[in-house]
This record gives structure tokens, C-alpha cells and sequence, in this order.
């Protein structure tokens, strides 16, 4: 689903939200009360520009309206891959990005992410799973590594990863895998409005994304464990 046809069914043909280049950002009313939305599109790479640019919209709304709720529309590559971005310091602009959202968090802004076509890499990470929580439409594409890349790295062959991926969500990409490890709250279907509405009245500030895939069989020892560290705090 392009981003205008999404904003439409959420907000109506007058949303308000505008595209500038690759970035999305516009005030809108929902249910009688203001709402910041930012985001990207055309599969955007998150360089220094687009972070900065994304995080000065979050932290102007923590100044000018406080306790607005934020939500970020997700369609992105991942990390810009570029030389330029990388000497100009991509890793504290995107660290800055995600550091701005937990602020917003912090001050009582309900932050929701929604990835509505797709997200790769550290483009995802430092925002949509930043967010009080972070939802998807079913036809979303979502991984952070793929299974060529994974064998690089960690050294296993792509047989096994391919077979692990079968049984453990954590090795396979996919919406409904990031489901299952708690990831993504949930998908919307049906009344996009409603999963909204829906969306906005569950939102907490306690993560409990570790306790999701634990429930859900998809990461079955993340919440112990991390429960057990801070135990031992």
C-alpha cells in the first residue's frame, strides 16, 4: 500500500500530510485530537539527513506540543550505505534518531510505529523498535539481515540458517516471524481507523516486546534472561 493511500484510510482525502522528497510529516486530527506523523517512503535509506531531519520533527513536538502522540510510517532500506554518510558520523545521527524517540517516549508522548511497506536494517531499528510499539500491515516486508548475510557473518552455512529458519523466527525475515518474536505487536487488517484507534488506547511506555515473544514461542528465553540481569542489578 502506497503511504497516500494508507494516510487516506486512516486520516480522510484532506490528511494533511505532506511528501518532501523521501521524508512524510504532517499534523492531522484524529478522533478530535492533534497527531504528529513522520516518515519515509520509496523504500528511503536513512542517512545523516533523513535521521536529523525525522528527529528535529519528534523533539519540536516534544517543545511545542507536549504529550501529542507520534506516529512514525515506516518504509525503508535501512542505513544509508555511503562513504559520505559514514565520515559525516550515520552512526550518532541514527543513534541521535533513536535517542529522540525515547525522549518523546519519556515525556509522555505515546511514540507507535507502523510499517506499511518496508523495513530493513538499522533503518527499523532505530525507530520502529524504539516506539511504545511498533505494528504492521500484513503485506510488509521486514528483516534486519538476510540469510546470505547472516552466513557471512556468523559463519554458518545458508543449509543451515535456511533450516533453522523453518522452526525459529529469530534466523527467518518476514512480518509474521517479527510477530512472533514480539517485534511487531500486531497487524492491520479490515478498519485501518479502528487499528489505529486500537492502537493508540493499548499503547504503554513498559516494553514489553521480550514478554510478547516469549508468549508467543518466538523467543522463548529473551524475557528470562533479561529478566534474571535485572535481578541481578
Amino acid at each position: 500500500m502506497d503511504w497516500n493511500t494508507l494516510a487516506t484510510a486512516l486520516f480522510g482525502a484532506d490528511h494533511g500530510i505532506a511528501q518532501a522528497g523521501d521524508v512524510l510529516h504532517g499534523s492531522v486530527r484524529f478522533d478530535g485530537a492533534a497527531l504528529t506523523v513522520i516518515g519515509t517512503t520509496n523504500h528511503a535509506p536513512i542517512g545523516v539527513r533523513l535521521a536529523l531531519e525525522q528527529a528535529r520533527v519528534v523533539l519540536d513536538t516534544v517543545a511545542q506540543h507536549p504529550g501529542r502522540p507520534i506516529l512514525l510510517l515506516i518504509d525503508t532500506q535501512g542505513q544509508m550505505l555511503r562513504r559520505r554518510d559514514e565520515l559525516l558520523g550515520i552512526n550518532r545521527a541514527m543513534a541521535h534518531l533513536g535517542m529522540s524517540i525515547d525522549f518523546a517516549r519519556r515525556r509522555g508522548h505515546r511514540v507507535l510505529g507502523l510499517v506499511y511497506d518496508q523495513a530493513l536494517s538499522g533503518g527499523f531499528i532505530t525507530s520502529g523498535l524504539i516506539a511504545d510499539a511498533c505494528d504492521a500491515l500484513p503485506e510488509a516486508e521486514i528483516r534486519v539481515m538476510r540469510i546470505p548475510a547472516m552466513a557471512r557473518v556468523t559463519k554458518i552455512s545458508e543449509d543451515r540458517l535456511t533450516e533453522l529458519s523453518r522452526s525459529n523466527p529469530v534466523f527467518a525475515p518476514g512480518v509474521e516471524n517479527y510477530v512472533a518474536m514480539g517485534g511487531v505487536r500486531a497487524l492491520w487488517t479490515g478498519d485501518l481507523a479502528a487499528a489505529l484507534r486500537e492502537a493508540l488506547a493499548s499503547a504503554s511506555s513498559e516494553d514489553v516486546r521480550a514478554a510478547d515473544g516469549q508468549a508467543r514461542g518466538g523467543r522463548r528465553l529473551a524475557a528470562a534472561v533479561i529478566q534474571r540481569v535485572l535481578d541481578a542489578a
